[in-house]
């Protein structure tokens, strides 16, 4: 047993309403505008997340193709999901994002990469390299275009 840390998260208070950030978040489309890690190249529009159990299509900067699967949703608060290659095995890693409005109109965005419940070793590798400041660099990327 190993004391890794596989839940990492990045926060900060962004000025700009929750609603307004999270449409960002949950149109896949926009989402390779803020991606911090870099990984993200483009995903078709009209694929705007509404549920749980949506899901949609992301390409990766590599050419992969990932179905991700939506797995908590709350409308302007929450969203999250699990990738997975299109019709495979979900893997277990989840991505979350938390928005938090706060009394001067400003929101708490809160960002976390949880891969505790990962079950594809050969992905071990790349879910260490996501770190808190590829994490912080998203909200940031994302509160960058809000405030602008």
């Amino acid at each position: 047993m190993t004391d890794e840390t596989r839940v990492v998260s990045a926060s900060r208070v962004v000025h700009a309403a929750a609603e307004t950030i999270f449409e960002l978040i949950a149109d896949p489309a926009r989402q390779p505008e803020w991606d911090g890690n870099d990984n993200l190249s483009q995903a078709a529009p009209g694929q705007r997340v509404h549920a749980v159990g949506d899901a949609f299509l992301m390409t990766n900067t590599n050419g992969n193709v990932r179905q991700n699967h939506v797995v908590e949703f709350a409308e302007g608060r929450l969203i999250a999901w699990k990738p997975a290659p299109v019709d495979g095995p979900v893997p277990g890693h989840v991505w979350r994002w938390e928005l938090a409005p706060l009394d001067d109109g400003t929101t708490r965005l809160t960002h976390t990469y949880d891969w505790s419940g990962l079950t594809d070793e050969r992905r071990v590798k790349r879910a260490r390299s996501t770190t808190a400041e590829k994490l912080q660099a998203s909200v940031d990327r994302l509160a960058a275009l809000v405030e602008g």
